[in-house]
């Protein structure tokens, strides 16, 4: 299964602005077959009073052809934009303003993701780009409410969230990439 990462909707460019960070679609379409993007992916957590992860999130999305998909809170990262301003942009644009992220204090990830448009080069693809991501697990302390693509949100335990059969609903070999999240927490059996 190939990931389908939506891009959000190309806003115009205004005049004298000096550093536009949208690509028209034909723009983006052209540099997709010539560069890796750098993307941002979240996995969302609530966690207890000592920080351990008690529940995870993953989001409820429909493809360009119509199937249901599971997959994490993800997008790219535009020309000029920090990293955290990036992860909070699409925390917000998929959970909604009032999911209230506690980003982190360092902008290290859990996990570089690569995804090919080739299948077998990594455990991650997607068929339109050569993606490289940086993955973070962040806790939300607010209210979920997907916005954009995002249908829903669905809160899991660890245990339910790293399942073979949540795996395979996932887009792109980000079942793989949330069994990751989870060990990196010390959530993952």
């Amino acid at each position: 299964m190939s990931v389908r990462t939506p891009d959000p909707t190309p806003e115009p460019d205004l005049p004298g602005d000096s550093n536009p960070g949208w690509l028209s679609d034909m723009e983006l379409e052209q540099i997709r077959r010539r560069l890796p993007l750098l993307y941002v992916e979240a996995v969302p957590v609530r966690v207890d009073g000592v920080g351990v992860v008690t529940e995870v999130g993953v989001l409820l999305r429909a493809t360009a052809l119509g199937e249901m998909t599971r997959t994490l809170v993800s997008g790219r990262v535009m020309y000029g934009e920090t990293i955290r301003d990036a992860l909070f942009r699409h925390l917000e644009k998929d959970l909604g303003p009032m999911a209230f992220p506690l980003l982190p204090a360092s902008p290290v990830p859990f996990q570089v993701a690569e995804y090919f448009p080739l299948p077998g080069l990594s455990p991650y693809s997607d068929d339109r780009q050569h993606a490289v991501s940086l993955a973070y697990v962040v806790p939300v302390t607010g209210t979920c409410e997907p916005r954009q693509d995002a249908l829903e949100i669905t809160w899991m335990t660890p245990e339910e969230a790293s399942s073979d059969a949540v795996a395979a609903e996932m887009e792109g070999g980000r079942g793989t990439l949330l069994r990751a999240a989870l060990a990196s927490v010390g959530r993952l059996r």
